[in-house]
């Protein structure tokens, strides 16, 4: 009976240390340097990399932000002529690091032509997974 308990505890002890070395993986996931933002015209682009995801298969980012087209005068923008943004997608997870872009266009009506331009404020890149959460900026 003493034998049961010994490989029992053996068992256990076993277990705890691999799901102690899972969530490891996972608590050390990080963004590689800082995401970059690029924007023309009324187009927003964020792309990055993740690393320390452990065997997480993949992640799912959300880019939001909030556009305003802005006048010659410097006005700031009535109702219409500011909107939120927003892209999504899921991206593949190989040896513990991912990359990501995505795309979000603002859709004005009516136009956001020159001479207005288009700014861009409330930037936020979020990326989920099992036992993971990343926000930039944090």
């Amino acid at each position: 009976m003493r034998r049961f308990y010994t490989v029992a505890l053996g068992l256990m002890l076993g277990a705890v240390l691999l799901a102690g070395s899972a969530v490891a993986g996972v608590a050390g996931a990080h963004f590689v340097g800082t995401p970059t933002i690029t924007t023309s015209g009324n187009t927003l682009t964020a792309s990055g990399k993740v690393a320390g995801l452990g065997n997480v298969e993949q992640i799912h980012v959300e880019l939001t932000a909030t556009a305003q087209c802005i006048n010659p005068g410097s006005n700031k923008p009535q109702a219409n002529n500011k909107q939120s943004v927003s892209a999504t997608g899921d991206f593949p997870v190989q040896n513990g690091k991912a990359e990501f872009s995505l795309t979000a266009t603002a859709a004005f009506q009516p136009d956001c032509t020159p001479p207005m331009t288009v700014e861009w404020s409330n930037v936020s890149i979020t990326v989920t997974a099992p036992g993971v959460l990343l926000t930039y900026p944090s």
